[in-house]
């Protein structure tokens, strides 16, 4: 091995035999140049699989204020059930797709590829069906499908990063996720011209071209992704037994063995369930928001076309707060106080909504800036509480169900943003908007309970340490908080 790796690697053999995540996140030692390989190779194609989500996550919102539900005949609960009928597979999925994908025989690439080509080929026919009943058989393909994506894009991440180097990793992540709704309103903003365009309906041709894209992109998934580390061909073999070396001091043994799992263990980790929950309540704030940003903003005064553009800066802060903050945290090594504060952001943003929902005088431009108060913290929490699940779990098994939960279940806050926003309240929406109120503070709770668990824990474990000199330590570590 090269000797500039020798010495990185006595110091983790050293750090691997405390398991102390203070240490592992503190540790002052050079960044080897083979990370940013690591970042170019993996961030950018496995962040456009969550941008495809949310893309066709959003796609339908702008599609309906350029006459979807017109042009379908759907009935007046219609939209709601196209939103949340994509959901049922999405959610089933995701577990069995992260265990299939960290099969031995099976191939990352091969695996999201070729669901990603079929899912744009299902995206696609949203725009060609001539029924409401056929564009809700589209819907439910296009979970089954969908549901391989963001899973298995986040599981993979968290193979190749240790713990301090997690969190920026998946803002990153997370922030091509908000960049689907940005281009898709810059799309639909465009496309909306090609209304009559071979004798098609501007909303058809949403769905036409973003599923074309989706096509395209799928191609590089197949070139671009690589498989799990301990199999990764594009590192040198001493960068390759150093980050095998390191992953291995940070979390353990990473392979999957199946037959040695406990499983029962593992499903019912708390470690896993509650970041889920929060984690739900702060994707309440990003459902509604995906959903109907576009139909709250034309309800503002501004027309369709100019409401497509002005959902876009809204995203923008989400990308802004989200890489900052886990750029920060990973530097400082904490979690707890910068899902806190996008906590708070999001409980501002949804108080303004409630109180123009009880007929106070709340203007236009207020209601605006709420919207931007709920981007910021609600995509911060998303980020973070990922990167802060993956911190405290360990082994492949964990790590793989816990990122299917967390996107999978934690996503079935769009079963109530679906169903929350009812049309007859519009504008005002006082159930949709009490009820992201009440799941922000849910979420602040939960975090408060989860962060309090992790410090008696540790609390626990160092008076172990120092009742035994250190050495009762080795089968456990300190949880990041």
């Amino acid at each position: 091995m090269s000797d500039k790796y020798a010495g990185a690697d006595e110091r983790l053999a050293k750090m691997s035999s405390d398991q102390s995540t203070e240490e592992l996140g503190t540790v002052s030692a050079p960044t080897p140049k083979y990370i940013t390989q690591l970042d170019l190779r993996l961030i950018p194609i496995l962040g456009c699989t969550y941008t495809i989500l949310f893309l066709d996550r959003t796609n339908i919102a702008n599609a309906r204020i350029e006459g979807l539900e017109k042009g379908l005949n759907m009935p007046a609960n219609g939209y709601a059930t196209c939103l949340w009928i994509f959901f049922i597979p999405f959610v089933l999925i995701e577990i069995p797709s992260n265990l299939i994908m960290s099969l031995p025989r099976i191939k990352p690439n091969l695996f999201l590829g070729c669901n990603m080509i079929i899912l744009g080929v299902v995206s696609t026919c949203q725009g060609l069906t001539k029924s409401y009943g056929g564009l809700l058989a589209l819907r439910f393909l296009m979970g089954i499908f969908e549901a391989t994506l963001p899973a298995g894009a986040a599981f993979l991440i968290g193979e190749y990063y240790t713990r301090k180097e997690a969190s920026l990793r998946y803002a990153a992540f997370f922030t091509f996720g908000v960049l689907g709704p940005c281009i898709s309103g810059l799309l639909a903003y465009g496309i909306r011209n090609m209304n009559g365009v071979q004798g098609k309906e501007g909303w058809r041709w949403i769905f036409i071209l973003e599923g074309i894209l989706t096509i395209f992109i799928s191609f590089w998934v197949f070139l671009l992704v690589p498989d799990f580390p301990e199999n990764v061909k594009f590192l040198k073999p001493e960068q390759k037994a150093h980050l095998l070396t390191k992953l291995r001091a940070d979390k353990g043994n990473q392979k999957l063995d199946i037959k040695s799992v406990n499983w029962v263990k593992v499903l019912g980790d708390y470690r896993i369930w509650l970041p889920t929950l929060m984690f739900f309540c702060c994707d309440m704030t990003a459902a509604s928001m995906s959903a109907f940003i576009p139909t709250i903003l034309t309800e503002l005064g501004w027309k369709a076309a100019r409401a497509q553009v002005m959902s876009i800066p809204v995203w923008l802060t989400g990308i802004v707060f989200q890489v900052f903050g886990c750029w920060v945290s990973g530097r400082i090594g904490k979690r707890f106080p910068f899902v806190l504060m996008g906590i708070l952001l999001t409980m501002i943003g949804w108080i303004i909504q409630v109180c123009y929902s009880e007929r106070m005088a709340v203007t236009a431009g207020v209601r605006y800036f709420s919207l931007f108060c709920m981007s910021g913290g609600t995509f911060i929490q998303m980020a973070m509480t990922t990167a802060w699940m993956t911190n405290n779990l360990r082994g492949r098994a964990s790590i793989g169900v816990g990122t299917a939960i967390i996107l999978g279940l934690g996503n079935c806050a769009n079963f109530v943003a679906s169903n929350v926003f009812i049309k007859k309240e519009a504008p005002y929406y006082p159930t949709g908007f009490r009820t992201g109120l009440g799941l922000a503070i849910t979420g602040a709770v939960v975090c408060l309970g989860y962060v309090s668990v992790l410090w008696w824990h540790n609390q626990k474990l160092d008076r172990k340490r120092a009742e035994h000199g250190g050495e009762d330590g080795q089968t456990e570590y300190r949880y990041v908080y």
